[in-house]
């Protein structure tokens, strides 16, 4: 899938992609990178991202890189740790394959911020369906 069929395909993804602000920089089989410019919008009563933002822009990058127009994956499980205050202006989720079988994988999406500085982790199990 190019990255602009992909951007169409999952431009259904209103949450992600329109409530939340979330956009396909790349994509390649199994693999995605997504951002995320920050807002008041995604901010929590203490002023920081809050937690779903970040999990959010995990989430659709794992979507991204496991489902094209011929195959579904879903996740079974998924798990984040918050591991640093976000100091930039911009989330970048990449998602990559830990192991990809014929009817399961498992997929770390990493979170850096514009700084460069890693804020959080996912670790997603998905079924292919």
């Amino acid at each position: 899938m190019t990255l602009e069929e992909a951007r169409e395909f999952f431009g259904n993804d209103k949450y992600a992609t329109v409530a939340t602000g979330v956009v396909i920089d790349s994509v390649e089989p199994g693999r995605s990178v997504c951002s995320l410019k920050l807002t008041d919008n995604h901010r929590n009563a203490l002023g920081a991202v809050m937690g779903g933002v970040f999990y959010t822009l995990c989430d659709f990058a794992f979507a991204v890189a496991t489902n094209d127009r011929e195959h579904s994956t879903v996740t079974v499980t998924s798990q984040i740790s918050y591991l640093s205050v976000a100091k930039g202006d911009t989330l970048y989720a990449t998602a990559s394959p830990i192991k990809d079988g014929r009817r399961s994988c498992f997929y770390e999406v990493k979170v850096t911020d514009n700084l460069g500085t890693l804020v959080a982790v996912a670790m997603t199990n998905g079924m292919h369906l």
